[in-house]
């Protein structure tokens, strides 16, 4: 199917989008005449848009301030109160959920355990519950939550909003939780990959000068990458793009549950440090407890991690060898997209990060297999709270006020 011609009815609101978007990116406030400017739109179209905007509450008038000749012109800013989203992250440690305001500011935030039942309705009712306790809690308007967006671990169906088979999570087995939500809320609702939904809000919260062409290395219970290439969200015909954790980086490695031996996501996730820690006398048995249980995987990582901020020699090495498999990933993931940025995020990520930063730069730089030749910038995300649970409240964001200039054309059968 070809696309052809111009939707004429959906310029005005794409007008609003690319509006609102130039307002949300200037929290100092900007005025008519220089959103004309910045959007390349018309002034009377710039009027004519703010005072939709106004109208619904979206953003104020906060002052005045000369921008050209003339009297002062009136400032617009974004009136963080006109909107807002809820985001679940599921992980088979825990569920978090956020509330979002318009500006991305977290205001409420909640965490229980993950559900266990094989009935998927008590698994809806639960979280129907903690999103319903959140909303209350945080004394919002509810008739301004524009939705809820859940992050999952992939693989996921996002047009039936189904959990397809997360690993780790043998109960969630094809759950249908958007519709299930949706009706048990009442609030539309949208499904992402977790990976995929942190590189939503990276994308969100970007200044002006940020990179828009970089890998998110998410650091959960497993490790799972989102992508974004010249600013657009790699999502792939399924939605479950960017899992690269069965890229091998050992081929003498121990045998990953594909059959393979060494893949990344297999050798450097934190129950696997762990298991090593105890093999390598850094852990006790008892200290590591129950390596199928998160809750012990969970609380036996954090000493690793203590050890290894300590000085142990030890837990340094377990980390920097953790470092060099996570270098030989990314070193394919950036030949192969050509990028020059990397953020690393996720709820077991900051324990580990300033060893794992402190020798992972010099190993992807000095890898004989680097084919781009500008340099790799490494960062870690600043996203309070849970990046995934942010970029699913983001998302819903995103999907109600980013311009889409796919949304100006027409398809032609």
């Amino acid at each position: 199917m070809d696309r052809t011609g111009t939707n004429l009815p959906a310029v005005g609101e794409y007008n609003q989008t690319v509006v609102l978007d130039a307002i949300r990116r200037r929290p100092e406030g900007i005025t008519r005449s220089e959103l004309a400017a910045l959007t390349a739109l018309s002034g009377m179209t710039v009027t004519k848009v703010c005072r939709r905007l106004l109208d619904a509450g979206l953003v104020d008038e906060h002052g005045t301030r000369m921008s050209g000749p003339g009297k002062p012109a009136a400032v617009v800013k974004l009136n963080p109160d006109g909107g807002f989203a809820v985001g679940v992250h599921i992980d088979p440690a825990a569920v978090t959920y956020v509330l979002v305001d318009l500006s991305g500011k977290v205001r409420d935030h909640s965490r229980t355990g993950t559900p266990t039942a094989g009935d998927p309705s008590a698994v809806i009712d639960e979280m129907a519950n903690a999103i319903e306790a959140l909303i209350e809690s945080s004394a919002v308007d509810r008739s301004r939550i524009l939705g809820i967006g859940i992050a999952s671990p992939g693989p996921v169906n996002v047009d039936d909003g189904v959990l397809l088979n997360p690993p780790m999570m043998p109960t969630w087995h094809r759950v249908a939780l958007r519709r299930s939500l949706a009706e048990a809320t009442g609030l539309p609702v949208l499904l992402e990959k977790d990976a995929t939904a942190a590189v939503v809000a990276e994308l969100w919260f970007a200044g002006p000068d940020s990179s828009r062409d970089f890998a998110f290395m998410y650091y959960g219970t497993g490790l799972a990458t989102g992508l974004s290439v010249a600013g657009e969200v790699v999502r792939g015909i399924s939605s479950n793009a960017g899992d690269g954790g069965h890229i091998t980086v050992d081929p003498d490695g121990p045998v990953c549950t594909c059959g393979r031996r060494g893949c990344v996501g297999y050798i450097t996730v934190p129950r696997a440090l762990v298991a090593r820690a105890v093999l390598d006398g850094v852990l006790s048995a008892a200290e590591a407890g129950n390596l199928e249980d998160t809750v012990d995987v969970d609380a036996a990582f954090s000493r690793l991690a203590a050890l290894a901020a300590a000085g142990s020699p030890e837990a340094i090495a377990i980390l920097t060898d953790a470092a060099r498999s996570l270098a030989r990933a990314i070193v394919v993931i950036v030949n192969l997209l050509d990028i020059d940025r990397v953020i690393f995020g996720g709820p077991f990520w900051t324990r580990v990060s300033p060893v794992i930063l402190g020798a992972l730069p010099d190993a992807v730089r000095s890898d004989p297999a680097l084919i781009p030749p500008h340099p790799i910038r490494f960062a870690q995300s600043a996203i309070p709270v849970d990046v995934a649970a942010v970029g699913a409240a983001t998302l819903v964001l995103d999907n109600t006020f980013s311009p889409r200039p796919s949304a100006l054309l027409l398809a032609a059968e």
